[in-house]
């Protein structure tokens, strides 16, 4: 794949549009189905909790977290209107426990203390500001909440060609050093390995992860 579609293929993970960001959105939820899964059983969500997730991409995997326990209701936030048009579109049989927002990708449309559970999958590479931000995770999170944050590792991410293109890659300790000038105090430490197929062909390739289950 030449530079140009690596910098397209670069762009539409951050921030997919039309119809080649629907492609990608749906190229997303399948290699990153067994991270999102993960994450989901992560934070162990019981009966009448209300979920934020960070980044739903084209969430196909609602159901997943819905069916967890009764009485969930969820709210997905994206700054891709691509990905929440497709999102309203196939989760409309959930329409009365899952809504879908837009925003501008750095303050959090709720108020303070709505979430009972909040999770991120991949979306850390693109925060401008990284402390600001899980500040702001760690506003609209009730104080006995779980907040999970999922990214691929750096020694994996650097390896993918695209991710010269507007990535910010971290390490475990990277990641944890990060979350610890927050305001957050606690997080437990899971670290990942599976097999993928490649977002720029058929190969398949070993992807090295981490799950961050952070509370205040």
């Amino acid at each position: 794949m030449d530079q140009e579609k690596l910098k397209i293929l670069a762009r539409n993970l951050a921030n997919p549009e039309g119809e080649k960001g629907i492609g990608t959105g749906e190229m997303m939820n399948a290699t990153n189905i067994g991270m999102t899964l993960e994450s989901i059983q992560a934070l162990l969500i019981e009966d009448s909790e209300h979920i934020l997730e960070i980044g739903h991409g084209n969430a196909a995997h609602v159901k997943s977290i819905l069916n967890r326990a009764q009485n969930i209701r969820y709210t997905g936030i994206d700054i891709s209107g691509t990905m929440h048009q497709e999102a309203l579109k196939l989760n409309d049989d959930f329409k009365d426990q899952a809504d879908f927002l837009l925003y501008e990708g750095e303050k959090l449309p709720f108020e303070d203390k709505t979430f009972d559970k909040i999770l991120t999958v991949n979306t850390v590479y693109f925060w401008k500001q990284p402390v600001d931000y899980l500040n702001e995770i760690y506003r609209v999170l009730k104080k006995t909440g779980t907040f999970v944050l999922t990214f691929g590792q750096r020694d994996f991410m650097e390896k993918l060609p695209f991710t010269q293109f507007g990535f910010t890659l971290y390490s475990t300790d990277e990641m944890e050093e990060t979350v610890s000038k927050s305001c957050f105090k606690r997080m437990t430490v899971s670290e990942r390995e599976e097999e993928i197929k490649s977002k720029t062909g058929d190969e398949t390739i070993t992807r090295n992860y981490t799950i961050l289950t952070i509370k205040k």
